[in-house]
């Protein structure tokens, strides 16, 4: 960085093991840069073991003039639970039962979950809004769960739920619980994948189909878990949170059979990144740049 950082340079930091490899550090210390904001984000290796030590200080300097913390990773925010049950979590941190950044000011804990964030931001940025929309979502872990939460926080209307039966079928039929308790309003079915059947008869009425699965990634690139693409259709929007490759063989079909919006997971993990660039500071990324320096 150009500017040296001073005694009131405000602090935010990635918590975790391994962290060497992880790309936020430039990607935000770039955009704190460009934007003139006197903060440094910093990655710290710390085994499981000592993450709660590591959040009891972060939550112990939020209290120094000029120190800002925000911690962004599922252990750390584990931690912080444990420290701080009382953490203002929200709506969609709740309906996840997960969050992926914590936000320390005034000594009181913020956790919020910016995965899904991102996923509706990227169709946005597509021309494409989840409000009154209807989903077929494909898969149940983590990511899944965050984009089928924010769709439904967002307006989507129906959304069908499809995961091999493991063990996260479970976790697919307690998301659809926790919405229906919350956003009653919003449609939430779930159905085994192995079904295909059912996944191409709920996809010839939806908006919007997603896969949210690792299907795609190595050492599964070259699979798409749609065999017949005769599903896909002009008017069809078609996602993918996969991003490497950037365009998967479930894209490159979509494309193929003139799908007008289909979109790899590289514009949901930049949107992320804005989410949380914003919680931390008010202010906006300068994603234009972002993109071209660390994501094209």
């Amino acid at each position: 960085m150009e500017r040296r950082i001073s005694g009131r340079t405000g602090m935010f930091c990635l918590i975790g093991t391994p962290v060497g490899h992880s790309g936020s550090p430039a990607m935000y210390n770039y955009s704190f840069q460009k934007t003139g904001l006197d903060y440094a984000y910093l990655a710290y290796d710390i085994p499981l073991e000592k993450t709660e030590e590591a959040v009891q200080a972060l939550e112990y300097l939020s209290r120094t003039e000029g120190i800002i913390p925000a911690i962004e990773s599922a252990h750390a925010v584990a931690a912080a639970l444990k420290i701080a049950p009382e953490m203002k979590l929200s709506d969609a941190a709740k309906l996840i039962g997960a969050c992926n950044t914590v936000v320390v000011k005034d000594g009181k804990l913020y956790g919020n979950n910016t995965d899904g964030m991102g996923f509706v931001r990227n169709l946005k940025e597509n021309g494409v809004d989840v409000k009154g929309k209807k989903m077929t979502i494909m898969g149940a872990g983590g990511a899944a769960t965050a984009v089928q939460v924010q769709s439904a926080l967002d307006g989507a209307v129906k959304i069908s739920i499809f995961n091999r039966a493991d063990e996260f079928y479970a976790n697919a039929e307690r998301t659809k619980a926790k919405i229906k308790e919350m956003l009653p309003e919003c449609d939430v079915n779930v159905y085994p994948l192995e079904d295909t059947e059912k996944l191409y008869a709920e996809i010839k009425d939806s908006d919007i189909l997603v896969n949210a699965t690792k299907v795609g990634m190595k050492p599964l690139d070259g699979q798409s878990l749609i065999e017949d693409t005769s599903v896909f259709r002009p008017d069809l929007v078609v996602a993918d949170v996969v991003y490497n490759p950037k365009e998967t063989k479930f894209v490159q079909a979509a494309k193929a059979a003139g799908c007008k919006v289909a979109v790899g997971g590289i514009g949901m993990l930049l949107w992320q990144g804005a989410a949380a660039f914003k919680l931390f500071t008010g202010e906006d990324m300068p994603t234009d740049e972002v993109y071209e320096l660390f994501f094209k």
